[in-house]
């Protein structure tokens, strides 16, 4: 692989106490073209614009999926990654569904390795902190032609993180907007679902809330994931998560929090949520946490949320599942504890 270094780095000239997510990029990008039927000339060079056609397909057409990744350090200075073979996955599996050349996991994980290893002073001790590890692949074929590209680019930038949220957050549960539908696209992650909820966001912004909570697009009777995470729903002492689906994103912070929750022996469920449940549990007082789970926000707590124009608040929990679920799994990110089931990767 051919690696090019910048001269000068910039890091110097970061604030990293005010750093805004995902806007500061590090010094070095990784890139890797498909022509011909081939992956072709991986390569890791300075972070700088790239040039694209006007006519790109992935610019008419959508041709694009990402993933999203975090390395840590811990206290001995040493680098983490957090299950990269999971997002290696998922990245095949959105690559299938868009029609899009399989990238071999040689190339994903080395050159992961190589610029996170390129990369690692970017990288501040400390809970809360972490490096945003963004590969994506696109379709980058001059030609408008709408049928699949044969062209593509895949590549991997990074940014310095603090938390995505600070505190709780508030949700509207959506009951006329859909996220996603049964035998499309809602579980890869691609580019084109967040643009899809962009606008309903707003909305639900200018009435406070901070997110959206995605309900099927059928009826609008069943939970399926908020605008960037899973969900989790405490009811008395039972923690409850719908099922991954054609519609719904398996998240990696979900499946670990999963694990991490039966290794606990919390009570945890995996089945379908009606909206109703969820209304009759916060008028008994049996709905006691509600929370976000993702790579960017971690475990968020939820505070209460919005359905048809009445806002339902959250009891304050002193035994909060989700704060120690959040730091169960902090404390394998960062090599605070030990790691039974083996997620970590040293870089």
């Amino acid at each position: 692989m051919k690696i090019e270094k910048v001269k000068n780095s910039k890091i110097s000239s970061i604030d990293f106490d005010n750093i805004n997510f995902g806007s500061i990029f590090t010094d070095h990008m990784f890139e890797c073209s498909f022509k011909n039927g081939s992956w072709i000339r991986p390569e890791i060079k300075p972070y700088r614009p790239i040039t694209m056609d006007p006519s790109a397909r992935a610019l008419h057409y959508g041709q694009a999926c990402f993933e999203g990744m975090k390395a840590f350090k811990d206290n001995s200075n040493c680098t983490w990654l957090f299950r990269p073979i999971e997002n290696y996955k998922r990245l095949v599996s959105s690559s299938k569904r868009l029609a899009m050349p399989i990238l071999p996991k040689e190339i994903f994980m080395d050159g992961l390795m190589k610029l996170v290893e390129l990369e690692k002073n970017w990288i501040r001790t400390g809970l809360g902190n972490s490096l945003y590890i963004r590969p994506f692949i696109f379709a980058d074929q001059p030609s408008i032609n709408a049928n699949e590209a044969d062209q593509y680019k895949f590549m991997i930038i990074c940014a310095p993180a603090k938390s995505y949220y600070s505190g709780e957050i508030k949700v509207k549960i959506e009951n006329s907007y859909s996220r996603a539908a049964k035998g499309g696209v809602g579980y890869a992650k691609a580019a084109g679902n967040y643009a899809a909820q962009f606008y309903p966001t707003i909305l639900a912004k200018k009435e406070g809330y901070q997110q959206i909570i995605w309900t099927d697009s059928y009826k609008h009777e069943y939970i399926e994931e908020a605008g960037t995470m899973n969900l989790f729903f405490r009811f008395g002492n039972k923690l409850v998560t719908p099922p991954v689906s054609d519609s719904i994103l398996d998240g990696i912070t979900r499946k670990s929090l999963i694990e991490i929750a039966t290794k606990d022996n919390l009570d945890v469920e995996v089945r379908p949520i009606k909206v109703d449940e969820i209304l009759a549990g916060s008028s008994s007082g049996n709905l006691k946490e509600i929370f976000g789970c993702g790579t960017a926000v971690v475990v968020l707590p939820i505070k209460g949320f919005g359905f048809s124009d009445k806002y339902h608040e959250l009891p304050k929990m002193e035994d909060s599942f989700a704060d120690k679920l959040k730091q169960k799994l902090n404390n394998i990110q960062y090599n605070l504890s030990e790691d039974p089931f083996e997620w970590r990767v040293k870089v």
